[in-house]
């Protein structure tokens, strides 16, 4: 769970290492079924993290 705005801050930057990865494995994988098992990781670790700060700015707005 995300506490303050650090871990927010923290979090919005894994996740844009996550994806560059994916980007990178995008441009090298040729093999479909390959990309889809090397990237599948990353891809549910960033549904997950954006999951988590989704939930984090819901809680946010409901306190203002």
């Amino acid at each position: 769970m995300i506490r303050n705005d650090q871990e927010l801050d923290a979090m919005l930057e894994r996740i844009r290492v996550f994806q560059e990865q994916v980007e990178k494995l995008r441009q090298v994988e040729t093999n479909p079924q390959n990309y889809r098992l090397s990237a599948g990781g990353y891809l549910a670790e960033i549904d997950r993290m954006n999951l988590e700060v989704w939930e984090c700015l819901q809680l946010r707005s409901r306190v203002l």
